[in-house]
């Protein structure tokens, strides 16, 4: 009981780690309230922010593409009891996330710079895309996805149950709806710098080659259900379009 209630108290101590970074992250990408933000904080010289900002960046996409592998999950388990694996995942993916906001180093020379409407229209797809990327973790099961659920059914003795693939909500016009929130909330800023600029490129090339990643890991899971999946919803471009785009291509005549 002892080991179990260790368990549950370290994944807590990781959600509320997870926390501090995720409302950290809202401040820091918007430049909101937090005293150092992706273009507020100390100067420094372009090619040292360049490097710096890269060499940090790769170390939170390695870190989070590595921990993520099953062949990692099944090493990890070995050193870890298996309900607390997903919250050292959780953990450190944060303590990464801290230690880029602590050692991100500004280029807050202007690429664009909306005004008015525009930037009112900017600044409210911002929040919109970090509100679809929160609340699509609640669409699937937010709890488990930051291991707060395998400790409880560890402290409960009770055997995590089987995965069922599952479709809710935003899930079924788009597979990847938190990674699209991110997107949204990353690219949307009426001030547009250039460390901005290099924070919203290197991340969406991580989240597209990551979810290459993701997608071969589920196919192995769910199999035929989840290569359906794929076909008929789009990865990251809302359904709808995608569509539009298939009535367009489809010959005179076909049958609907």
């Amino acid at each position: 009981m002892f080991a179990r209630l260790a368990i549950l108290l370290y994944a807590i101590v990781s959600y509320a780690i997870f926390t501090v970074s995720f409302l950290y992250a809202l401040g820091f990408v918007g430049n909101y309230v937090v005293p150092k933000s992706i273009d507020v904080g100390p100067a420094s010289n372009l090619g040292e922010a360049v490097a710096v900002n890269l060499l940090l960046m790769s170390l939170f996409a390695i870190q989070h593409t590595v921990m993520a592998r099953p062949a990692f999950k099944r090493w990890l388990v070995q050193l870890i009891p298996a309900a607390s694996e997903r919250a050292t995942y959780v953990l450190l993916s944060s303590l990464i996330l801290l230690l880029l906001f602590w050692q991100w180093r500004p280029m807050p020379a202007p690429v664009w710079q909306a005004s008015g409407i525009a930037a009112w229209v900017l600044t409210s797809m911002h929040w919109l895309g970090w509100l679809i990327a929160f609340a699509s973790t609640h669409m699937i099961d937010h709890f488990d996805l930051f291991g707060l659920r395998q400790a409880v059914l560890a402290l409960r003795g009770a055997a995590m149950p089987d995965q069922s693939f599952r479709t809710p909500l935003l899930y079924k016009i788009v597979r990847h709806p938190i990674m699209l929130g991110f997107l949204l909330a990353f690219w949307a800023t009426p001030v547009m710098t250039q460390g901005h600029l290099l924070f919203a490129l290197a991340n969406t090339a991580y989240i597209l080659v990551a979810l290459q990643f993701e997608e071969r890991d589920l196919i192995a899971v769910f199999g035929a259900t989840y290569q359906e999946y794929r076909r008929r919803v789009p990865m990251l471009v809302p359904g709808l379009f995608a569509r539009r785009r298939n009535e367009n291509r489809r010959p005179v005549g076909a049958p609907r």
